[in-house]
């Protein structure tokens, strides 16, 4: 595995390496040593995916509220996506920005988000299936979220949403978020 630092402090981006022979490849996409090394979680309590049916289907900002906060690593097994971490973090020196990567089922990457950061992605293929590792159990009365179109965080998304659902329309903008 390769660990790329992003612009956004502690959100990795995470390129597997397939080991290939005559029957095809084989790649690891988590190990729990490699991620220690480096400080980022590595007790995943929640293993999840989401299966979007339409292309441009946008999912996010979400996070989970203290003490409930989540460190995620998110892939896509099917299709594509656009993955989106935001910093929420008032006292990183990244607060209010945000990183994307592309991940597909071809390319293997994945994008660690931790703890403080809101995360988002926009399918870019139908029938896409996004992957998650978590590191903290769900909590309804924790989970929130902020606008995805918040001039605030300005991200560039690839394309209008085809489908979002109305509880991410409802989100607050960044301004409006407390910890």
């Amino acid at each position: 595995m390769r660990f790329v630092e992003t612009s956004i402090k502690d959100v990795w981006l995470v390129i597997p390496v397939p080991q290939s022979d005559q029957r095809g490849s084989f790649t690891r996409t988590f190990c729990a040593r490699e991620f220690g090394v480096r400080g980022l979680a590595t007790d995943f309590v929640q293993h999840s995916i989401s299966h979007s049916w339409r292309r441009h289907t946008l999912r996010g900002l979400h996070f989970q509220l203290p003490p409930y906060e989540e460190a995620k690593l998110v892939g896509c097994a099917r299709g594509g996506i656009w993955d989106v971490a935001a910093d929420l973090r008032a006292d990183s020196p990244t607060y209010g920005q945000w990183f994307g990567a592309e991940l597909t089922s071809t390319n293997g990457h994945r994008l660690y988000v931790p703890p403080g950061c809101a995360h988002g992605f926009q399918t870019l293929a139908d029938d896409s299936i996004t992957t998650y590792l978590i590191s903290n159990f769900y909590q309804p009365s924790a989970g929130a979220g902020v606008r995805y179109d918040d001039p605030a965080l300005a991200i560039r998304w690839p394309a209008e949403p085809s489908c979002i659902s109305e509880k991410d329309l409802a989100w607050p903008p960044l301004a409006e978020v407390e910890f």
